[in-house]
């Protein structure tokens, strides 16, 4: 092989060849001679795309893609390559030809664009028809036929050249390679919609582009009406852009819609915008690439599994959802819902924002809600719903069981008996899930009482006791046992409603509704007699028992507690009997007389023990010790109250870590420990500024 044949070995770039004679330079590539004209014929390439007029902010992402530059020039031999990649309409081709721009300098030989067509009706770009446009842009007159062989040649060319490549809108790992230049001082800025994780083997770092923030969105939307017009309705024009979900396009089209209704009050178009069916068609504008299109385009290319993955997600209530939701919801395994997530994932309908927890953005979850609607019956949809509903019952039920043991569960019927298990198995984890799922507990009681399905309702309502009962979410206690009271009342169930008024009014008492509460007892008094329920009867009395003493009227306390155990003591409910113990206890406190008082709690505590409810035992031991420093015991009280603390840690109580915390507090001050009683104290009110705000001000 001659000089020739060594120069296309290598790559290298010649002035002739023996095979002819040409103006410029010569690539010879194994056997395929290419004519390049001379350089100075053509300019150096600055193809990117303009950036829009209203670009704005995104002054942190550019400092990212700024980091990710400097990591990818360390940390390989190769050209750098990034990947920015986030859901339709959200500004990827704005912000990378915003930052390759302000980068110009250092790529003297040229910056390259190609629209890859990802998610385009006519389907993806070729590979060989973009080589052939890069090439011919370095001065290959006439590039070779065949992408194996361009491919070849565009490695060459760009071997020793520092050029920046934007490819645009790419649709899969495989697009790209073929269009990877040579040698290190290269740059490659890809944009999709989706993750094109599988370039990760390329060496490619990865960066996900969000919504913008509030205020940019305010200042892009002004840049499209006008300053004027926007100070004019600044409350509309900010509920605008919040309906836009930070997503550019969206609030581009938003102000487009705007200029073209000069008389148009942005209050209407801000009405118009805010139901969720009516969104995306809101933001229709004659000729423009609208986010409902984009969203089509993408939703179009998805296998039919990941499809009705999708569709089904988008008719939930709930704001995320785990692969256990989807597998339920779809009546699949959880690997079959794992695969399809992935492909949501990758696709960029689906954001990963935690261990196994994926949300959409709101303006995907529209779209795929509107897909539902028109792809799926509404018999299909409900039947989604209702089985993600019973997995939601099951689930919270077993949490019940692990929290609260001894309890008095209500039966539970499920029209999906079948589903995903539990996500826990100890006590701490079913409540870390229960206060993770709060929301969700309640999106689905909602759904589940406006559908009419009055058991389900209720049934929830009963298993999320723990929930309330330990981390005291007051706003929510109250309003699911009003939801689970009218589902019982519509079910005919008598006895879940006398515990939906039971439990409800435990709750209304504890958030200081102390009048309210007395009323739902009442009402539950006489219905548990008329129902001849004297277990019943006695939570009642105890309830109102309880109502009196938090309103310092402890002569009534007493005697309705004494009614609790009477009636308890002939039924032979011994849990009850100790429970009223330690409001009998408390009230002993409250008179200052601990003498009476530690027998109760002992008592209380022996019982509870033996009935295998350990977290109602920890409440007697922390009044126990409290008894014991109150009556001059300091050393022992201290040792009781923290062990009693310990406990509710281990637990997650977190209401009644503050209240142990309290009285630590209360009986170090009582010992002349001011800076001990301090500590427990700030202690006690933090934790009470989550579970009782009026107790954090009580402390204050």
């Amino acid at each position: 092989m001659g000089a020739a044949g060594e120069a296309g070995r290598d790559g290298g770039v010649g002035n002739s060849i023996s095979s002819g004679t040409f103006a410029g330079p010569v690539v010879q590539a194994r056997d395929v001679h290419v004519h390049m004209p001379a350089k100075e014929s053509l300019p150096v390439p600055r193809q990117l795309l303009p950036v829009p007029h209203h670009f704005t902010d995104r002054t942190a992402e550019l400092a990212r893609l700024d980091d990710l530059l400097a990591g990818e020039g360390d940390a390989q031999a190769g050209p750098a390559l990034i990947v920015v990649n986030g859901p339709a309409g959200i500004g990827k081709t704005a912000l990378v030809s915003r930052w390759l721009h302000t980068h110009e300098a250092a790529f003297p030989d040229g910056q390259l664009y190609a629209d890859l067509y990802g998610h385009a009706a006519e389907g993806p770009a070729d590979p060989a028809e973009v080589l052939g446009q890069f090439l011919r842009a370095l001065g290959v007159a006439s590039p070779p036929v065949g992408l194996a062989e361009q491919a070849s040649l565009w490695r060459s060319v760009t071997a020793r050249m520092r050029v920046a490549v934007m490819l645009d809108s790419a649709f899969t790992a495989a697009q790209i390679r073929p269009l990877l230049p040579g040698g290190s001082g290269a740059l490659v800025v890809v944009t999709s919609r989706r993750r094109l994780t599988g370039l990760r083997l390329d060496g490619a770092a990865f960066f996900r582009l969000d919504a913008l923030g509030p205020a940019a969105g305010l200042e892009l939307l002004t840049r499209g009406v006008g300053e004027e017009r926007v100070a004019g309705e600044l409350p509309a024009v900010e509920q605008v852009v919040e309906l836009c979900a930070g997503v550019p396009l969206a609030v581009c089209l938003a102000a487009a819609r705007l200029a073209a209704r000069p008389r148009q009050s942005i209050a209407a178009l801000a009405s118009s915008l805010a139901p969720d069916t009516d969104r995306l068609a809101a933001l229709e504008v004659e000729g423009e690439i609208t986010v409902s299109k984009a969203l089509d385009a993408s939703y179009a290319v998805l296998d039919p599994r990941a499809a009705r993955l999708y569709r089904m997600l988008g008719t939930l209530p709930v704001p995320t959802f785990d692969t256990r939701t989807a597998a339920a919801g779809c009546a699949e395994s959880e690997q079959w819902a794992e695969r399809r997530l992935d492909e949501l994932i990758e696709a960029n309908l689906v954001e990963d924002i935690g261990p196994d927890t994926f949300r959409f953005h709101d303006l995907v979850r529209v779209h795929a809600r509107a897909r539902a609607e028109s792809h799926d019956g509404e018999d299909d949809r409900a039947e989604a719903l209702r089985r993600v509903a019973d997995w939601y019952l099951r689930t919270t039920t077993a949490a019940e069981r692990l929290i609260t043991p001894a309890q008095l569960t209500l039966p539970r019927t499920y029209a999906h008996p079948s589903s995903p298990p539990a996500p826990f198995d100890t006590e701490k984890g079913a409540l870390d899930w229960l206060d993770a799922h709060r929301h969700h507990l309640m999106a689905l009681l909602r759904a589940a009482a406006g559908r009419g399905w009055h058991t389900t309702a209720w049934q929830l309502v009963d298993a999320m006791w723990p929930l309330f009962l330990r981390l005291r979410y007051y706003d929510l206690w109250a309003e699911a046992h009003t939801i689970g009271l009218e589902a019982a009342r519509a079910d005919g169930h008598a006895e879940a409603e006398r515990q939906m008024l039971n439990s409800g009014a435990i709750g209304l008492s504890a958030a200081g509704r102390t009048e309210e509460a007395a009323v739902w007892y009442t009402r539950s008094l006489e219905a548990a007699r008329a129902a001849g329920d004297v277990r019943d009867e006695g939570q009642a009395q105890l309830g109102l028992g309880s109502c009196h003493m938090a309103g310092g009227r402890t002569d009534e306390a007493v005697r309705h507690l004494n009614l609790a155990v009477r009636v308890w003591e002939e039924c032979g409910y011994r849990r009850g009997v100790a429970l009223a113990g330690i409001l009998l206890g408390e009230t002993a406190l409250r008179r200052d007389d601990p003498v009476r008082a530690v027998p109760l709690f002992e008592q209380a505590r022996r019982i509870l023990v033996e009935v295998a409810d350990p977290h109602d035992a920890t409440r007697a031991l922390a009044f126990l010790g409290r008894a014991h420093a109150q009556g001059g015991q300091h050393a022992l009280g201290m040792a009781e109250l923290t062990e009693a603390l310990a406990a509710f840690r281990a637990s997650g109580a977190l209401h009644w870590q503050a209240r142990t915390l309290e009285m630590l507090g209360r009986s170090a001050q009582e010992q002349g420990d001011g800076d001990e009683a301090r500590a427990y104290l700030a202690e006690a009110r933090s934790l009470y500024e989550v579970t009782s705000p009026a107790d954090a001000r009580r402390l204050e």
